[in-house]
Parts: structure tokens; sequence; C-alpha cells
């Protein structure tokens, strides 16, 4: 039998990185809980991206936590940082936020219309409701509480202490041109139309890498007295007595404060991670490639985390999450779909799944457009592959990611319908719950569905994705009357074709029965059996089939496309598509 901690399954990404940070963790601290970490800043929505940086320590933590071992998962939210600029959309247009640039995140007032005390709290709760809905357990730490409440006062102290040995180690760096971001994304391609950045979350961004004035260099930022924002520069600093001068350059403001006293300050971003790595002992976080790249925070990062007394996390750099159909977008820039928007249209497995089947460094997409109905389709299969043991171990092990974590299942749908089923039924009824009941009612009639109840949440999710994601001009509006001019100028082949299908309506009047029936009309008109298979038939047979659904969808919603024919002749009903289709 495995050891406690030892992974049975060496195909899944999941498991070997537990293995590794648990070995790790044993060398490091001994019989001490596992601790992995996160970053995020509430600056503006959190989108998709930057909840890569949460799924990665979360899988591997909950993996641990199924092990039977102690763990932590870590999230700094870095609610400290100073607020850099104003995202687009979110604040309005009159510019008053811009008042604010400078100040830390939790001291700029909430967008208008929120509820919440600033602007970090407001976008910080949007991500705690989301993590809540995706099962993800976590330890949740605001680095404003603790910079203000004077948690982290030894470790600047030290800081200022050894403010040489650390501007030595950033000089190394500032003398040679860092490979950008936009390099590291280049070996990373997305893998569609869009993506979404995927490390902005820890405050790296646009952050200098300290105070550098006449008295020379520190790594510590005072926010000023006057008007709240960093934009200071220490002009002195005594070891012995720890009094520090500084002057701000928005507003004039001076003074001298005792740095042993004072809590209105922060480390710059390339010390202050580092520092953190040390005071929680984090073993494992995982990095954007931003933060990745030579010369980055990471990398610096994990020269100036000795200095503090302890090791650098291990951990991969993960890749960009795509969106489809959406232009790159990341959070300072507003609009970009968030966990939450996600939710919204999908249930919290689906959403698991996508991060738990990729590896870290593999980029992925998510789907805002129709791809959503086939990812749903591809999830379905694999439910059922694992329900008949037919599923791959990688696959069964994604697959069990996906539906529970170590304090248990997920809520589930009690009757997963096809999603796109229910997203035609959905968009058909628009909005009336009888209506859709009684069509779901009729795709299986010898296991009728009894209340809307057994297809939720899935149900509602297609509902929000049908209401918010599909353009008006695509919605399905079926004609109140017969296209009469449409009937009369059908030739004797497709009149015949409508034949066919009428005399077959009663006898296959459910999912499975109307779906043999549209697809079987061509093949019986061509002389063959409706029972035909693809291999049986000529070539010729998908044009007549082509054809004659185009006829359909023409006489039902005056359109070429359109919901799948035979949820579309549910939803009309028997008696209306008799009538639409000239009987």
């Amino acid at each position: 039998m495995p050891i406690v901690g030892q992974s049975t399954e060496t195909t899944d990404w999941v498991s070997r990185f537990a293995d590794e940070v648990i070995e790790e963790s044993e060398r490091r601290a001994p019989g001490k809980p596992v601790v992995v970490a996160s970053g995020l800043s509430p600056s503006g929505p959190i989108h998709l991206g930057n909840l890569r940086e949460v799924m990665t320590p979360h899988l591997v933590a909950d993996e641990i936590r199924r092990r039977g071992l102690q763990v932590r998962h870590l999230i700094s939210w870095d609610d400290y940082d100073r607020y850099r600029k104003v995202p687009a959309g979110i604040a309005g247009i009159d510019g008053s936020w811009a008042e604010h640039i400078g100040k830390p995140l939790t001291s700029v007032p909430a967008p208008e219309g929120s509820s919440y005390p600033n602007w970090a709290e407001h976008f910080k709760a949007a991500m705690v409701d989301a993590l809540a809905e995706l099962g993800v357990e976590f330890d949740g730490i605001s680095q404003t509480a603790q910079y203000t409440s004077g948690v982290y006062r030894e470790q600047i102290l030290h800081a200022m202490a050894h403010r040489g040995d650390i501007d030595a180690i950033l000089d190394q760096y500032r003398t040679k041109k860092a490979p950008a971001a936009a390099a590291a994304k280049k070996q990373q391609k997305p893998v569609d139309e869009a993506e979404v950045e995927a490390a902005e979350g820890s405050g790296a961004a646009a952050e200098d890498d300290g105070s550098s004035g006449s008295a020379g260099y520190f790594p510590y930022k005072p926010y000023c007295g006057n008007c709240e924002k960093d934009l200071t520069t220490v002009t002195s600093y005594d070891d012995g007595t720890t009094e520090l001068s500084y002057t701000c350059n928005a507003c004039g403001f001076a003074e001298t404060v005792r740095l042993n006293e004072f809590n209105r300050g922060k480390l710059v971003w390339k010390v202050d991670w580092p520092m953190r790595w040390a005071y929680e002992g984090v073993v494992f976080e995982p990095s954007g490639v931003d933060h990745s790249s030579p010369g980055s925070s990471f990398q610096v990062g994990g020269q100036i985390v000795g200095i503090f007394g302890g090791k650098q996390p291990i951990g991969p750099m993960y890749a960009f999450v795509g969106i489809s159909g959406m232009a790159k977008m990341s959070s300072s820039k507003g609009g970009v779909p968030t966990p939450g928007d996600a939710l919204k249209i999908m249930e919290p497995q689906l959403l698991r799944w996508l991060y738990a089947r990729r590896r870290p460094n593999q980029s992925f997409k998510i789907a805002f457009d129709q791809e959503i109905q086939r990812l749903y389709d591809e999830w379905d299969k694999l439910d059922a592959k694992v329900a008949d043991g037919s599923a791959l171990p990688a696959d069964v092990a994604a697959h069990s990611r996906a539906v529970r974590t170590g304090g248990g299942e997920l809520p589930t749908t009690p009757r997963p319908l096809p999603y796109r089923t229910l997203a035609s039924v959905a968009d058909i009824t628009a909005g009336h719950g009888d209506q859709a009941l009684r069509i779901l009612s009729e795709l299986d009639p010898s296991h009728p569905l009894g209340a809307l109840d057994e297809v939720r949440p899935r149900y509602d999710k297609a509902e929000a994705w049908i209401n918010t994601q599909v353009p008006a001009d695509q919605r399905t509006i079926v004609r109140d009357e017969a296209d009469a001019e449409l009937l009369k100028s059908l030739d004797e082949a497709s009149q015949q074709s409508l034949r066919l299908l009428l005399d077959g309506l009663a006898a296959n009047w459910s999912l499975d029965g109307l779906t043999h029936l549209v697809y079987g009309v061509p093949k019986v008109q061509a002389g063959f059996s409706a029972d035909a298979t693809p291999k049986e038939l000529p070539a010729e047979i998908k044009t007549a089939q082509r054809t004659f659904f185009a006829l359909l969808y023409q006489l039902l919603v005056s359109r070429d496309t359109g919901p799948r024919l035979p949820t579309l002749l549910l939803a009309v009903g028997q008696e209306r598509v008799r009538a639409l289709l000239g009987e």
C-alpha cells in the first residue's frame, strides 16, 4: 500500500506537484502544516486569468488534504498596494477617481453604487463569493491589516538594516534590460482569439524598486500623512533610533517618524513578496509568465528571500487563459470576464475541470460563446466514461478534482440534461418556466421531468447564457403563422419531405424519435432505410439533409439555422408545427 503523502497516479500533474510539495515541506518544516500561497490584487475585477493563481495551489492543497495531511492555502489580498489607474468603465467618466491614484486600495472609495466601504473590499467580495461556489478553502490575509497593525514591523526594520544588500541584488538587474512579459507570451502562445493576462494579480505591475534619493536606497515607501499617496521619497533614516524622514512629491508634505512605531507604509513589491515567503513559510506558490521571466520579481525574490532567512517556494510558471471571442484584456482595463461571470453560465464543476485538466504551463480557453455547448458535451461524455469505468486515469483524476474537494462533493444538478438542449429550450420559451417544463418533459416520455428543479442549476446557467451572451439577432423567434408564399413555391420533392415528416410526428414525438425522423426523411426520399448508417449512404445524402433542415428552419423561425431541430420541434409543439408546415 502507498504510504501517506505518496501519489499512486503518475499521469496527473496535481498529484506529482503534491508529492514534491510534501517532500519539500518535510525538509523545511518537518511536522508542520504544508503552506501554499496565492496573491490577488483587488485593483479592479479579479478575472479568470487571476483565478489560475488560486486554482493551481488550491488543487495541490486539496490533494494534500485528501491524503490526510494538514495544509494551509493562504490568499494574500494585496489591498495595501497603491491604486495605479482607474479601470475603464468601472468608476464613471468624471475623472474623480483619478485623484486617488497613489493611495492604498483600501483608502480609495468604492465604485459608484457599491455597498462596500472601499475599492478593495468591493472587488474582493465578488471573488470571495466565487471561490465559495467553487469549493476553494483558504485563509485570507489582508495586507492592509498586516501592515497597519504592525505585524511586519520587525521585517521592515530588518529590510531597512539590510538595504545595502537588497540594493546590490536589485542592481544586478537594473543594468540589464530584462525581457519583457511579451517575450514570455511568445513562448506561451494562446490557444484562441483572445487571452486574459494571467499574472497581474500579485501586485507586480508598475511598482518601482524603492525610494532612491540623495540619502540613498530604501526598500520602504511611506504613505503620505497628508494626501495618503505613496509618491514619497525617504530623505534620511537612522538605524539606531529608526527615525525616518520623508517628503511627498505630490503635495509637498514632510515629516519625521520612528519606524519602530510607524504603520503607514509598506515594503516595495520585489522585497515585500519574498519577505512574506519567509514570514509565512510558503513552500508552494505558482507565478505567471511576467513574474517568471529573467529579472522579474520571482527570480529577484529568490535571492532577496535569503535576507529574511527564508527560501523561495517551489512552483510552476502558469500560462495564459483564453476567453473565446473577446479582445485581450486585463483587470486594469475593465470589462474582463470574472469567475463570477463564468459561474453565471456554467456549473462550478465545469469551471474547476477546465483548470484541473491542463498543466499550469498549458494555455486553455474558457468559452462564453457557442463553444460552451461543445465543452459541456465533452464534460458529459467524460462523466459517462467515469461512471462506466472506461475513462483514462488522468481523466478520472481531473474529473474527481472537478466534482469534489477534500471536504466533500460539490452540489450538482440531479438530472443533467445536455446543456445545448437546455439552452435551446430557454431560448425558445423566453423565460416561461411552464413551457420549458412541458418541452423538457416530452424529451423522454418514458422518464418525464417532474419539475424544473430536477435540471437546476444547469438549466439556470443555460438560461443565463442565452440571456447574456447570445446576441438578440441570434435568438429564436417562432413564426406566428405559416409562410404561405414559401409553401406555395415548393417543388414536389420538398413537399414530399414535409409530408414524410408530418406523417411521422405522432409516432416519434420524443427527442430520440424526432432525431431519427428528421435525419431519416432525406434517406427515405432517396430510397434508403431511415436506419441506414452514414457508411451505407452516398455523400449526396448529407447535402439533402442540410437542404431539408434549412427548409424547416425557414418555415419555423424564418432563418436558415437555429436550435437543434428535434428540440425546436418539441418546443413549438406538435399542433403548431403542423400548422406552420402547411398541413
